[in-house]
């Protein structure tokens, strides 16, 4: 693997990213929400936490990341630049690695400004300061997943709607996997809590830093990395 050359592309993509209004307005957007639910139950409960960002945070991502990543390779498809991409010495694996890097690069810049927040609940009160980390760690690596999960759809098709709704799809089920325990018997329900990513960012928005989470984020990546690699050469 050529990491030059996949750093080469995720400069290309994040910057792609800014040369049209659509990165400022999702990022103002998802400030507009998060912010505004933030706000609104940090002065109701009137607590020195992000507990309220963080708990909304899986469901906007699986709205927000889906709408970054769709035009990753669906819109090269559409344009006939990816043919053209296909040709040039670079392996699928550094592609799709320099794409899924300038998806996850956006994520985590979209999630700076919202540092405010903990700043803003610093000021009134005592911040214990093991949620955010974690929570803010969670947070980049369910951005991580969800951005490799974004691009495995995009690599699907060359239509950006359907490329969304596709990446849409996959990170709610995945979000809201653990919330329908009660319709399912009883041996699924481990195997089906486990794969909920809002399940496992839990833990990291309480402080808690455990492997199994980390690895569940990792392997979800990986998994969607992969899976993309593999429609890339086939096509090649």
């Amino acid at each position: 693997m050529n990491y030059k050359e996949s750093v080469q592309i995720m400069k290309k993509e994040l910057s792609g990213y800014f040369t049209t209004p659509i990165a400022y307005i999702v990022i103002t957007v998802f400030l507009v929400i998060t912010g505004w639910f933030f706000f609104s139950t940090f002065f109701l409960y009137n607590q020195a936490e992000l507990r309220g960002f963080f708990q909304l945070l899986p469901l906007v991502l699986s709205f927000v990341v889906p709408a970054v990543t769709m035009r990753l390779f669906s819109e090269e498809k559409h344009s006939g630049s990816f043919e053209i991409l296909m040709t040039l010495p670079v392996s699928a694996r550094d592609v799709v690695l320099g794409k899924l890097l300038a998806g996850a690069a956006f994520v985590a810049i979209m999630l700076a400004p919202t540092l405010f927040y903990a700043f803003s609940a610093a000021l009134v009160g005592s911040l214990d300061p093991g949620p955010v980390i974690g929570g803010y760690l969670g947070a980049l690596l369910l951005g991580l997943a969800f951005s490799a999960i974004g691009v495995f759809a995009s690599s699907l098709t060359k239509n950006q709607i359907v490329a969304f709704i596709i990446g849409l799809i996959i990170c709610l089920v995945m979000t809201l996997a653990d919330k329908f325990l009660f319709f399912l018997p009883s041996p699924l329900l481990n195997a089906v809590e486990y794969i909920g990513a809002d399940f496992h960012f839990r833990n990291f928005s309480r402080g808690i830093i455990d492997s199994r989470d980390i690895l569940y984020f990792l392997s979800v990546a990986a998994i969607a990395f992969i899976g993309t690699v593999r429609l890339l050469e086939e096509r090649r």
